[in-house]
């Protein structure tokens, strides 16, 4: 049995404590990665300095070629022997780094360490200035796995914060593009970054994201829920409120809309706020295709959210307490059908909706070849097998098949994720009430998603919000020469209010 035993307390960094080589060493006790030698200035064993570099995180190449190898040239330190002129010297430039910081407390240089750097600590003058020399050993940029691209950009973020805010610089060579750093976790300190376009992006979305960044407390920016969960407004609400994608371009294209955005380092994603409903329906294959074809897709997406909402609970409804809406013909052909099956039509209803989603779940949990398979062929035997046992009719099946094909069409997966949730909801108010239950379910439904605010803006704008001006521009997408490329709701600037 393990007695309880308090763990010692950590060296104290968080505040002014001065930078010495028996303080830093004393902080990364412990740490097998943490490596320390002494060095001499310019090969004279009378000046000596200590070099400490997190072992991983930085290029040891680059240390030895760019740090220690100019630091140990005696032609180079020739007659300085002042510790501050040493001092100044490298800041100036004697050593072939391009970024270099004085640091005189503890825990900005213990911080500089965890991201990459390498430090020489002078002991006498209580000061460390450090160089970053981090390690090139990361993922590189590759196409989107997540997303599908059909027409667009094929450069996905990363888990290195440098590398996201490079593509996004990429893209938008905007002198006015701001990326402002946050650090999160109070344990695994996590640099975040706001992006957005200065005097364009609404100043109030602006202040009330970096508001929001900078109250977040957590142990630690490890995961997208931590992000999402934290900043948005209604954190119990099923639905998304920011939009999470892996594309850097159809990132940018909403930093050029109104929207603010968030990287976070070690996190493959940005995030996009405000999150508004009709957003969620749209892809950055939109702005690619003819504005003709672009707007049929998009009102084929809405038609699937009704589809995979409602087809489930019409059915139990019509099948329960509604037969009379049944053409005769098909109501003969459900009665054959249904006459060698032992459940009613509710319990039907529910195992396949089950059964559809355990085998969704499977083709996500196993791995990628595997899962597709399993996906595919359970899918089929499953609802083979159990209309030839006679478990349930095969009307059930095509109507499970349809509401979950339907649900595919949406280009979130969080977004499809609600929807899924909300269709079991409106089958169990189906099976209460019939069509009554469906339009409370409905009614309830709407209602919610009505009040919902992300950053200020309505989340069903502009269906509600905005007095309807801009009903169109969800649901169609005009031609590119007789708009601009923002969304009204937002109150940009550059020509309209920039605040809210």
């Amino acid at each position: 049995m393990l007695r309880e035993k308090k763990p010692p307390a950590p060296p104290d960094i968080a505040g002014d404590a001065p930078v010495t080589a028996a303080a830093v060493e004393a902080v990364f006790d412990g740490c097998y990665d943490f490596e320390s030698r002494e060095l001499h200035i310019g090969g004279d064993v009378g000046r000596k300095v200590r070099l400490c570099f997190i072992d991983g995180l930085v290029s040891g190449s680059d240390v030895a070629e760019q740090v220690i190898k100019p630091l140990t040239d005696p032609e180079r330190f020739a007659g300085v022997t002042d510790v501050k002129a040493v001092i100044a010297m490298l800041l100036g430039g004697s050593v072939y780094v391009y970024t270099a910081k004085s640091r005189t407390k503890l825990g900005e240089m213990a911080g500089d360490l965890l991201n990459g750097f390498c430090a020489l600590i002078f002991d006498a003058e209580r000061t460390a200035v450090t160089f970053e020399v981090k390690s090139q050993q990361r993922r590189s940029v590759e196409a989107p796995k997540e997303e599908k691209v059909v027409k667009g950009a094929k450069d996905a973020f990363v888990e290195t914060m440098k590398t996201n805010t490079t593509l996004v610089r990429r893209k938008l060579r905007n002198a006015h593009l701001k990326i402002r750093e946050f650090n999160l976790g109070e344990r695994a300190d996590t640099a975040a970054t706001l992006v957005y376009i200065e005097g364009f992006t609404n100043e109030g979305i602006v202040a009330e994201a970096s508001r929001r960044l900078s109250k977040i407390k957590v142990e630690g920016a490890l995961t997208s829920a931590v992000i999402e969960e934290n900043i948005v407004d209604n954190p119990r609400s099923p639905f998304p409120q920011v939009i999470s994608t892996e594309r850097s371009d159809k990132f940018c294209m909403n930093i050029l809309e109104g929207r603010v955005g968030i990287l976070v380092d070690g996190l493959p994603l940005g995030f996009l706020a405000p999150g508004t409903f009709s957003q969620f329906m749209k892809v950055p294959e939109d702005h690619s295709s003819h504005f003709l074809v672009a707007s049929t897709l998009t009102l084929l997406r809405y038609f699937s959210v009704a589809l995979t909402l409602l087809a489930p609970a019409f059915y139990v409804a019509v099948a329960m307490y509604h037969q009379e809406m049944i053409p005769t013909r098909l109501m003969q052909s459900m009665i054959e059908a249904k006459q060698q099956v032992p459940f009613p039509t509710a319990v039907e209803v529910l195992m396949m909706l089950l059964a559809f989603e355990i085998l969704q779940e499977a083709g996500i949990r196993m791995p990628s070849p595997i899962g597709e398979t399993v996906s595919i062929i359970g899918a089929l035997i499953v609802g083979q097998s159990a209309v030839e046992a006679s478990v349930v009719s095969p009307v059930v099946v095509v109507v499970i098949a349809l509401a979950g094909i339907a649900g595919y069409t949406m280009p979130n997966q969080d977004m499809g994720a609600a929807l899924r949730l909300c269709r079991f909801l409106l089958v169990a108010a189906a099976i209460a009430l019939g069509m009554f239950g469906i339009a409370l379910g409905c009614a309830a439904l709407l209602y919610h998603l009505a009040s919902l605010e992300s950053f200020g803006v309505p989340y069903m704008t502009p269906f509600a919000g905005g007095e309807g001006r801009h009903f169109s521009r969800a649901l169609l997408r005009h031609s590119m020469t007789d708009k601009r490329d923002r969304d009204p709701e937002l109150k940009t600037g550059d020509g309209g209010e920039a605040k809210l």
